[in-house]
């Protein structure tokens, strides 16, 4: 067809299939029509008593595919006899729950730092920036709003307390990395409680500018912890900051076996009880956020063993609050993931499928994570010294060749058909999978729309359907601190 024919003022087929699904993008909610009862999509109208919520608790699984909550639950189930704290909540009805979508203001994939703007300014920002526009506009975000309220503030990670999730609560920055600044805006705002990881970025040997930020919290104050220890002597009173490692928390698999990580490093459950006890103590109530952080990076490293044992102890943390509203009716609790990663799911084993289930049921036994078998292996490993690291770690073999890809993998000359999955970890990831029966999409985000459930006054609003911006106005508007959000 010639140009001068194509009337270039109509769509193209292409044109009008990206527009549609750019349109659909932008609706997002918006775009769907409600039900009978109203809860097809989340609307904030629908909160039946504004100002109600004198507690908002928001527990953020950090990159949880559908699958990994559907392993830690089959684990549970299957080696503990008891479901998660998650999905029993689904079983007894007692949440609304329905997915949600987490695109970033230039992406359909969403890095942690936009998907925890979005709930933290009410804004979807482009991904690696946290709650700031494009043009440098700074949104006020969530752990302001409630501060200037009079509400307690605090934030509970096994991430560096520096990193994405968490600071999307409370930091404005137009580069997530940039956690040295990170932690110096923490000091400048002034939040009550404040535990993960992270300690190189407040450590005056570690930072760029050799400042002492630590010094500087205990001028204003701060209780400073920098062991498990150290948080035990804490009687819950005042402002705290808490660092206990320099990095992230290690891996829940491998803290359970190392007993210098068990001696030094409180565990998620563990603190998130002490930051309840110290917020509880404001009578005019406190936002928590609570994050399973390293849920995410088993997922990037394709660990099997990594992801569903720090999956276990997030929906740990989720008994703790559980506990904590049992016979209240004044917090609001949000439960749900940034994005998903990787995909990670049980796939078909056997004749009838039959070998699937005593393939997953290995992971009962693995001691230590796939990132603790590369930390001794480089490219002058022999395949002995691999295969014997392996087997320490998931106490199976693995065969020669298998381990000689590994070899390769370590030196540079190993490309998978999918060549993003070329890496060492990625290659022992799918290793793995020949012996449980656990396979991967890739080790990155995707575009999932993630599970969100909820309970507590406000919890009416939430639809089947939610965009992530509306959980800035659920909790602003459950909690009555509207005033304060344009401060």
């Amino acid at each position: 067809m010639s140009d001068s024919y194509h009337d270039r003022s109509s769509p193209s087929r292409r044109d009008f299939l990206k527009t549609g699904a750019l349109g659909a993008l932008a609706l997002g909610t918006g775009g769907m029509a409600s039900t009978a009862n109203g809860r097809a999509r989340t609307d904030i109208s629908d909160v039946e008593a504004p100002g109600d919520a004198k507690n908002v608790i928001f527990l953020v699984s950090d990159g949880m595919s559908a699958g990994t909550l559907t392993m830690a639950d089959l684990h549970l189930r299957r080696h503990e006899g008891r479901r998660s704290n998650w999905l029993r909540l689904y079983e007894e009805g007692r949440v609304r729950h329905g997915l949600m979508d987490m695109a970033a203001a230039n992406s359909v994939v969403t890095g942690s730092a936009a998907g925890a703007s979005s709930w933290g300014s009410g804004h979807r920002v482009v991904n690696e920036t946290l709650n700031m526009s494009q043009d440098g506009e700074k949104y006020r975000t969530i752990l302001q709003i409630f501060r200037d309220a009079g509400r307690g503030t605090g934030l509970v990670t096994t991430t560096r307390i520096t990193h994405a999730t968490p600071a999307g609560f409370g930091i404005n920055m137009p580069a997530r990395w940039s956690e040295d600044k990170i932690a110096a805006q923490y000091l400048e705002r002034e939040y009550d409680v404040l535990m993960g990881g992270g300690a190189r970025h407040f450590d005056p040997d570690q930072r760029g500018d050799g400042q002492d930020l630590y010094q500087g919290f205990e001028e204003k104050g701060y209780t400073v912890a920098r062991s498990k220890q150290d948080l035990s002597y804490w009687g819950h009173e005042g402002t705290f900051l808490g660092t206990f490692y320099d990095t992230h928390l290690p891996y829940v698999l491998d803290h359970q076996n190392i007993p210098a990580h068990q001696q030094q490093v409180p565990r998620l459950p563990e603190m998130t009880d002490a930051a309840l006890q110290r917020l509880d103590q404001n009578d005019d109530g406190f936002l928590l956020q609570i994050e399973g952080g390293r849920v995410d990076h088993a997922a990037h490293e394709d660990d099997t063993g990594g992801l569903i044992y720090d999956q276990i102890e997030f929906d740990r943390a989720i008994g703790r609050v559980l506990e904590f509203v049992e016979g209240r009716d004044d917090t609001l609790v949000i439960m749900t993931t940034d994005h998903g990663n990787a995909n990670p799911g049980i796939n078909a084993a056997g004749d009838r499928y039959n070998r699937s289930n005593p393939m997953f049921d290995r992971v009962a036994d693995f001691q230590y994570t796939n990132s603790w078998i590369l930390s001794e292996l480089d490219e002058h490993s022999t395949y002995r010294q691999i295969q014997d690291r392996v087997e320490e770690a998931w106490q199976f073999p693995i065969r020669r060749d298998e381990a000689e890809l590994i070899q390769d993998a370590l030196r540079g000359n190993y490309q998978a058909a999918y060549r993003a999955k070329s890496d060492p970890d990625l290659l022992l990831g799918a290793i793995q999978a020949n012996y449980t029966s656990v396979n991967w999409l890739g080790g990155d985000h995707t575009s999932d729309y993630v599970q969100l459930a909820a309970l507590g006054p406000g919890s009416e609003a939430i639809g089947d359907f939610t965009r992530n911006t509306d959980l800035f106005d659920l909790m602003v508007e459950s909690a009555g601190v509207r005033e304060y959000a344009s401060g």
